[in-house]
């Protein structure tokens, strides 16, 4: 059943949340990867330690067919694999989503091969700081993670939970490597098939979440950019499935929309409908992704010209918090947090 469409906006440009009582979703995105290596055991406990109720794993799949956390199923810019001698001759060239990538992939090594390697930091141009941490961490599992989030869950008495993205699902499936029964069925082994299960599934793709909707109750979230579409090419653009026609789909499988923060409001012109839309075809938004450094925030909270130096995210944060978004995603799980709290106060 829908809840009634929240569509008033207030005089001050605010838009009431599709459920104003529930919570706002804070997900420490790849863990606190502001601060450490994404998707590291560390990056994600430092997640829950700042506030995060969701922590979010990549998900690709090993060549003995474990799911294993990571940015990409390429692991040349997020692991010491280079510097291996010992797989220099898995170096090799695929084209993934229609783009050509050259490096090592996590489906030629398996769960043993990969434990060998050591993550680094993705953008160390941008975040000096996390780049002194390479080398220290290893590549974690699905099961770490869920592990992690159990036992936090358990020390902490407040919801932990785990927010998965399927990587290249159309991809994987055609090298013989389907993602989704075993997804679902590693999830309900840990004990989580409900929607009230501290569990979203998300995917850039749609008939996945499609067949995975199919086979579970756990919530799940289609994701989508301003540009593109979907690589299953179940739809035209991800524009199309913004229209009343195309929200109004995706309700019919997803609990909640994953947007781009530029969807929402590019730079600093006026917002879209999008928050409202969906919100009307019964839809939460839970955008992506809040990020300190100037090279990612809007024009006008940014704080000099330096990329890398910090601007005013809790301000950006609240400002989507206003447009009526449900939850978020962010690199840097304390400031959501902070932010968060004084825009409910």
């Amino acid at each position: 059943m829908l809840l009634a469409p929240a569509t008033a906006i207030a005089q001050d440009g605010s838009v009431p949340r599709l459920d104003p009582k529930a919570p706002i979703v804070l997900i420490g995105h790849r863990g606190a990867s502001g601060y450490r290596p994404e998707h590291t055991l560390a990056s994600y406990e430092l997640a829950i330690e700042q506030g995060a109720d969701f922590i979010e794993p990549d998900l690709v799949l090993t060549k003995d067919k474990v799911f294993v956390a990571r940015h990409e199923n390429d692991i040349t810019g997020t692991t010491d694999v280079a510097n291996h001698p010992e797989f220099a001759a898995r170096k090799t060239t695929k084209v993934i989503d229609g783009e050509t990538h050259t490096g090592w992939f996590t489906e030629d090594f398996t769960l043993a091969e990969l434990k060998t390697l050591r993550a680094k930091e993705r953008l160390p141009s941008l975040r000096p700081g996390n780049a002194k941490y390479d080398g220290e961490f290893a590549i974690p599992t699905l099961d770490e993670v869920i592990a992690l989030a159990k036992r936090r869950k358990k020390e902490l008495h407040r919801t932990i939970g785990i927010y998965p993205e399927t990587k290249h699902p159309s991809y994987f499936a055609s090298i013989g490597l389907p993602m989704d029964d075993t997804l679902v069925a590693q999830l309900k082994k840990a004990g989580w098939s409900k929607p009230t299960d501290p569990v979203f599934i998300q995917s850039f793709e749609v008939n996945n979440l499609k067949h995975i909707h199919t086979l579970t109750g756990i919530r799940l979230i289609q994701l989508m950019g301003s540009t593109g579409a979907p690589a299953d090419n179940a739809a035209p653009s991800y524009a199309a499935m913004t229209t009343p026609a195309g929200l109004k789909a995706i309700a019919g499988y997803a609990y909640g929309i994953g947007p781009g923060l530029d969807m929402i409001q590019n730079g600093d012109a006026p917002p879209s409908t999008l928050v409202r839309d969906a919100h009307a075809a019964g839809l939460r938004l839970h955008p992506w992704t809040f990020r300190a450094e100037n090279n990612f925030l809007i024009p006008s909270f940014r704080t000099g010209t330096a990329p890398a130096a910090h601007g005013r995210l809790s301000d950006e944060i609240q400002l989507y918090l206003r447009l009526g978004i449900d939850g978020f995603f962010t690199d840097f799980p304390d400031i959501g947090a902070a932010a968060r709290t004084a825009a409910q106060k």
